[in-house]
């Protein structure tokens, strides 16, 4: 046993020698190859994606970029860019290490997409591709101006500036710093190769691949393989491997990746939320004052404008002092959803109280048109919904006999509605010969705009009261005035329209005499603080004051009042049974609608192509309604008309509410308004003519898909003519559809009572 033992014990440390020498040669065989493998030379790719918004999102980049810096076999680098840009200062980080890296090894760029900031960083590479159909250039800045201070006795700041960081009215000369910094990088990046001035720049047009090739922003069209072979080239690399610096997962063996590496997965995201990208998500992302290098489409910077429902059935707010006869009246309509409130009248209001004439803002057109009858001025401002040819005609009546009409459109969307934007204010001037144009006016040359491009100056006059003592004017995003030969205050010849995209010389502003005077103003900005303290601004304020303050009080014809009619309109009463057919035009093809009372809360409705049922809860309000594999149900009942109607009198209501589409399912959002516009008769196709209260609306839908974060908003004007013996007897409307805040689709849609027999 001893001696079998021993024996037994030579052979395992035998064994376990052999073993142990085959471990060693193995292990450094290995080590072997690995340290070949290590000694490859590489290409590394640093994929740019999505808006670049928080610095976290930045580190990203730029542990990144760190990685090929430090990493020696890493000997080139191509940006593969499909950026919109980002928040200014990230951006320029960003391009900023990228100057660095591009000392240190060649740095070349690959783009899908570069727009704006996304651009800036392009720049920092030696050798651009695109695409053909690449997207490039938008140089340019968007600031979203800090907001006035509304202060608090508790929460106390140490500066007239320390809260919100910026002047207002100096806001725009730093955006103009921002932008020469874009340009200067541009033009540092590209040199001779760029065959654009800078005033083109500037201007921050996109440009395709081939066009951005043409002009110099770009050096070839071309793949990412032929951005890789040009890096690779600059290397003086024959033999070398491509690879993503936070890419695969086999790079951790290389030494060129970590644990901590973001997934494609997160990047493909971020790529995919830029499309939906708005200009509220930038405002959470970095509230104002904010500077960003980025492109936004121009829905995402649209804002739809809905009278707030915190002003409806609101009484009339009255300043100044005195009684109105003698010393002078000036009514402002809040009748039309005009966007213009005391906050931005103030400084007019100020002045006017001073010389005793009282202002009173109007919420509605009965009480504008009894006001009339004492007023000496009337100011219309940026209204959302059209006057009708009646109400014109009373306006009309009103200058004829010797009142004041001011006109003022201020294009910014802040002033706008939602559809058809310079129409409700069109339908008022142009009974007297003027029309607002589309579009804003600019002047993108050195020393023609007040710090910002879209602040234009206007030093060419006509001899006016209005006029009087003015050499020079700043406004501020404004339109221009369509009259003839009836200007009386004018752009330079240099100024461009945004629509019309040619440069002219503009009439900013316009007067119209007959007994009484209409003066027509293309911007409103220019009577607020501090605005109105720029050039000669609060000059033209003064001019306007003392033109309302002469004005004598406008006299009624025959030396009579008229007497208000009132109408009214009770709730019709359909028992249940009732059957109303209607004819329907849907964008012009006539169609078939059948209406059926089923029941107190239940009503439905039979089209050709669907059945609509609609449910109702004991107050009248829509609860739900289902058609044909879709139901909405209403966190909040939709309420109907609040009988008994009366000219003038407005309700709004708004609502959360859950869509299912074929067990698809949407969460959405309902804001509606409705007015009663006029009383007239409706001729319907039974032969009978029905007395009608006519009710605009305007709605807005948008809606969320929980299966794939789709956006829809649906927005619908239009208006119905309701009779207490019929109910609806007429509907017109027009229905705009967006996904994902591109336009899709116009439907127009009117209906008209054909027969009605009650149950």
């Amino acid at each position: 046993m001893g001696s079998e033992g021993s024996g037994l014990r030579n052979r395992i440390l035998v064994a376990v020698f052999l073993i142990s020498l085959l471990i060693g040669f193995g292990l450094g065989f290995l080590s072997y190859r690995i340290t070949l493998r290590l000694q490859k030379e590489y290409v590394g790719i640093i994929n740019i994606e999505g808006v670049i918004e928080s610095s976290s999102h930045v580190q990203r980049y730029v542990d990144l970029i760190n990685r090929a810096y430090l990493n020696k076999s890493v000997k080139a680098v191509v940006l593969r860019i499909d950026c919109p840009g980002g928040y200014a200062d990230l951006v320029e980080a960003l391009y900023m290490d990228l100057l660095e890296l591009k000392k240190e090894k060649p740095l070349i760029a690959s783009i899908v997409f570069a727009a704006s900031g996304g651009y800036y960083i392009a720049v920092a590479a030696e050798y651009l591709y695109a695409e053909p159909t690449s997207f490039i250039g938008n140089v340019g800045v968007i600031g979203i101006a800090p907001a006035t201070l509304i202060p608090s006795e508790r929460v106390l700041e140490t500066g007239a500036y320390k809260a919100t960081g910026f002047s207002r009215l100096l806001f725009p000369f730093n955006l103009t710093k921002a932008l020469e910094n874009f340009v200067s990088a541009v033009r540092n990046g590209r040199g001779a190769r760029l065959k654009i001035d800078d005033s083109e720049l500037r201007k921050g047009l996109l440009y395709l691949g081939g066009e951005a090739l043409r002009i110099g922003l770009v050096d070839e069209l071309g793949s990412l393989q032929a951005a890789i072979k040009k890096a690779a080239e600059k290397a003086g690399l024959t033999r070398y491997e491509a690879v993503s610096l936070d890419g695969a997962s086999a790079l951790v063996a290389y030494g060129l990746q970590d644990s901590s590496n973001q997934t494609s997965t997160k990047a493909k995201e971020r790529e995919k939320a830029w499309q939906d990208l708005t200009l509220e998500a930038l405002n959470k992302a970095h509230p104002p004052p904010s500077i960003w290098y980025i492109y936004l489409p121009p829905e995402a910077l649209q804002k739809a404008s809905y009278a707030s429902t915190s002003e409806k059935n609101e009484t009339a707010k009255v300043f100044g002092g005195g009684e109105a006869r003698g010393r002078g009246l000036l009514l402002v309509d809040r009748s039309h959803g005009n966007m213009v409130s005391f906050w931005e009248l103030d400084i007019l209001i100020a002045e006017l109280a001073k010389r005793n004439v009282t202002i009173t803002f109007v919420p509605t057109w009965m009480e504008l048109e009894n006001a009339l009858k004492e007023a000496t001025a009337l100011l219309v401002a940026c209204p959302t919904r059209s006057y009708s040819p009646a109400e014109v005609d009373k306006l009309e009546a009103f200058v004829d006999r010797g009142g004041i009409l001011l006109l003022i459109f201020d294009p910014a969307y802040e002033y706008l509605a939602l559809a058809e934007l310079f129409a409700p204010i069109n339908s008022l001037a142009t009974r007297f010969g003027l029309a607002f144009a589309k579009g804003y006016l600019y002047n993108d040359k050195d020393g023609g705009h007040f710090g910002f491009y879209r602040n234009i100056y206007v030093r060419s006059f006509a001899n006016s009261s209005i006029t009087k003592d003015l050499k020079s004017l700043v406004f501020f995003t404004a339109t221009h005035v369509y009259s003839m030969d009836k200007g009386i205050a004018w752009t330079s010849d240099d100024t461009y329209s945004s629509t019309a995209e040619r440069k002219g010389r503009y009439a900013i502003m316009a007067q119209v005499q007959r007994n009484g005077t209409v003066i027509a103003l293309g911007d409103l900005t220019f009577l607020m603080e501090p605005y109105c303290y720029v050039e000669d601004n609060y000059k033209l304020l003064l001019n306007l004051v003392s033109f309302i303050t002469s004005a004598r009080l406008p006299q009624v014809e025959g030396g009579k009042e008229e007497k208000p009619v009132v109408e009214e309109l009770e709730a019709p009463s359909l028992p249940v049974g009732t059957v109303k057919d209607f004819v329907e035009w849907v964008d012009g093809t006539e169609g078939f609608l059948r209406w059926i009372k089923v029941s107190d809360f239940e009503v439905r409705v039979e089209r050709p192509d669907r059945t609509t049922l609609y449910f109702y809860n004991e107050n009248g309000s829509l609860v739900k309604w289902t058609s044909d594999g879709m139901e909405a149900v209403y966190e909040s009942p939709l309420p109907g008309p609040p009988f008994p109607l009366v000219k003038g009198k407005e309700w709004a209501y708004k609502s959360a509410y859950n869509l299912t589409i074929d067990g698809e399912f949407f969460h959405g959002w309902l804001e509606g308004y409705e007015w009663v516009e006029v009383f007239e008769e409706v001729n319907a196709l039974d032969g009978k003519a029905y007395y009608c209260a006519k009710v605009g609306y305007r709605f807005k839908d948008q809606l969320l898909s929980l299966r794939n974060s789709q956006n829809i908003t649906i927005s619908t004007e239009g208006s119905y003519w309701i009779s207490s013996d019929a109910g609806t007897v007429k509907e017109t409307e027009k229905t705009w559809y967006y996904v994902n805040g591109v336009f899709r689709g116009l439907e127009r849609r009117d209906l008209l009572l054909r027969s009605i027999k009650k149950g």
